[in-house]
């Protein structure tokens, strides 16, 4: 009989439910609003998380298994688990701190956490937390001079994977970050100031850590740019669509692995190969960007199931994963890693600087009893365990 191997974490948040429901109890309302919210009517937003429960598992109880593997190898490097933290913008608004409270439990647990270039950590420090461990997730610029001194910055931390946004050639329609005034930069209204007053435990870590800004970016906006002119540098800097040549260019100089992340149909799939990028994230940008899309995990499954794809580069998945259940039907469908963003958001939301080895943990757990349920030891067989329609 295996040996049980358990992760400790705050029993009274078992779930992403209920670290939601906490974190919902400490964020003022603009800011869970900001993380919370999809575009328009919010539809593929839930299609994200309901079409998991399509996927069936069965399992195999009298099969005899042996010990539990969880980790998996991904462009040279070996994680302890199949998942990693996904770039969120303008993450210290939402908790005080938290992209390094994220990047360190990721590294402590050898996971991977990715700074997005809107965060409100910088390059630099977030190398430091992590020990050069973090991936970054570039929004392509508008110039391509400031496009080669973020990738200069980032091979000068030894940065190990590039992610290049492809899913934003317009900022999404999203009617909750409208109503509370919530923009680049955050208005504060009336009502946001009270929702914030209402919340002083994030107030008192906000005046701790300093106002949220674009570290990564401060390098590159001019000297006494009050908060006014903030919306209009980021409007100019970062308008764009990003097209093949962009990548193109972007695979001449990067010589690491390369990730394209938002990728969906078999259109871009084909292009990314002929790129010769090293793995895509299939994603909707979480239902930010648009409403008459499919899931990320239906797309996923379209994707996967081709082998002329899976023979090139790795497939992953970004979007709607709720639960170590999630994980298991993700890689039973075709999944090689996988992200989460609003989960761990939730963890720090909830429990602050205990939140991200908290949500990491209640992963591991999560994972580690499916596969017991399941009888396997590694994560390559959970396709054995794909109940087919």
């Amino acid at each position: 009989m295996s040996k049980k191997i358990t992760f400790p974490y705050h029993s009274q948040y078992p779930s992403v439910a209920d670290l939601r429901r906490k974190a919902k109890s400490r964020i003022p309302k603009f800011a869970f609003d900001y993380l919370e919210g999809g575009c328009n009517e919010g539809l593929n937003l839930a299609r994200n998380e309901s079409d998991f429960d399509n996927i069936l598992l069965k399992p195999n109880y009298l099969r005899v298994g042996g010990e539990i593997d969880m980790s998996v190898e991904l462009f040279g490097r070996k994680y302890s688990a199949p998942f990693g933290v996904s770039p969120i913008g303008l993450q210290g608004l939402m908790w005080p701190n938290a992209p390094e409270i994220l990047a360190k439990a990721a590294a402590k647990h050898d996971i991977p956490y990715t700074l997005s270039t809107v965060s409100t950590s910088s390059i630099e420090r977030i190398a430091e937390v992590s020990e050069g461990k973090a991936w970054f997730q570039l929004y392509h610029p508008t110039e391509n001079s400031l496009r080669d001194d973020i990738l200069n910055r980032l091979k000068a931390v030894e940065c190990p994977v590039l992610v290049v946004l492809v899913d934003v050639p317009a900022f999404g329609l999203r009617y909750k970050e409208i109503k509370s005034g919530l923009s680049i930069p955050p208005k504060m209204s009336i009502n946001n100031i009270l929702q914030a007053f209402a919340r002083p435990l994030w107030g008192i870590k906000t005046l701790q850590h300093g106002i949220p800004s674009f570290a990564t970016l401060k390098p590159y906006m001019e000297k006494g740019l009050d908060m006014s002119q903030l919306g209009q540098f980021m409007n100019k800097t970062f308008t764009g669509k990003v097209d093949i040549e962009k990548v193109q260019a972007i695979r001449d100089i990067w010589k690491g692995p390369l990730v394209l992340k938002g990728i969906a149909t078999d259109e871009d799939m084909q292009a990314a190969i002929q790129i010769g990028v090293d793995g895509v994230i299939v994603s909707n940008h979480g239902g930010r960007q648009i409403d008459a899309g499919e899931s990320s995990i239906n797309s996923l499954i379209k994707l996967a199931s081709n082998p002329a794809y899976k023979s090139k580069l790795k497939i992953m998945l970004d979007g709607g994963i709720r639960s170590g259940v999630d994980l298991a039907r993700a890689h039973a469908v075709g999944s090689e890693f996988n992200f989460m963003g609003r989960p761990f958001m939730y963890g720090v939301g909830a429990l602050g600087n205990e939140g991200g080895e908290h949500t990491i943990n209640m992963f591991k757990t999560h994972l580690y009893q499916i596969m017991q349920q399941l009888t396997i030891e590694n994560i390559s067989q959970f396709p054995e365990r794909l109940l087919n329609p």
